[in-house]
């Protein structure tokens, strides 16, 4: 019988948050939205990706920034300097997904540890946490800042492992995202993948 994990990790951006909701208040379409927030995800994970390759770090707080900037000038959307300053504020105040409040309780009350593990700065991750009532919820809120990487890097994972003094098999995972939930279990974690999207299984190890 697998014995109960130490903690359970969450990742924070489209696993217990739902990042297209940073664009609900936007002038813009319902299409120019989707597309929108489309383009920006996949630039901001890229940036986080070609970033921790190159050596060339800047925090997410930047990447998102600039993320956003490229997905506006890719789909010529000439927003107003006060619009883009709305959207960027959004991103510390967006919508949990309904289920993760109950689920989130119940961990707590069988006992469980919980944690963030996150590509976020740590001012970031405290305004969501705060907006969504949840900080005293989680026992640490564990940021990729703090190794100037993004994760899949094992350095991320691995501050999971020296906050809770624990071997990785002994933590769970979970994560909304298939890159994400394979890096963590190829570091060794025990993973949850959330699979949001109905996605295809990833060629990746882990």
């Amino acid at each position: 019988m697998t014995p109960q994990p130490k903690a359970v990790l969450f990742d924070a951006y489209g696993t217990l948050f739902d990042v297209a909701s940073a664009l609900a208040a936007a002038p813009l379409s319902a299409a120019e939205k989707s597309a929108l927030a489309r383009l920006w995800r996949e630039k901001q994970l890229h940036y986080t990706w070609l970033r921790t390759l190159a050596g060339h770090y800047a925090d997410f707080d930047q990447v998102t920034e600039q993320a956003l900037d490229h997905a506006l000038r890719a789909f010529r959307l000439p927003l107003s300097p006060p619009d883009r300053a709305a959207i960027l504020a959004a991103t510390r105040a967006l919508i949990p997904f309904p289920e993760a409040d109950a689920v989130l309780h119940r961990l707590r009350a069988a006992g469980l540890r919980t944690a963030i593990l996150s590509n976020g700065t740590p001012a970031a991750l405290a305004a969501l946490l705060a907006n969504a009532g949840w900080t005293s919820l989680f026992d640490a809120v564990l940021s990729a800042s703090a190794v100037r990487a993004f994760k899949t890097d094992p350095r991320v994972y691995a501050l999971a492992l020296r906050h809770f003094d624990a071997p990785a098999d002994h933590l769970a995972f979970v994560s909304a995202n298939g890159w994400d939930a394979h890096g963590a279990a190829a570091f060794g974690m025990r993973v949850y993948w959330c699979n949001r999207a109905g996605a295809p299984d990833e060629a990746l190890p882990g």
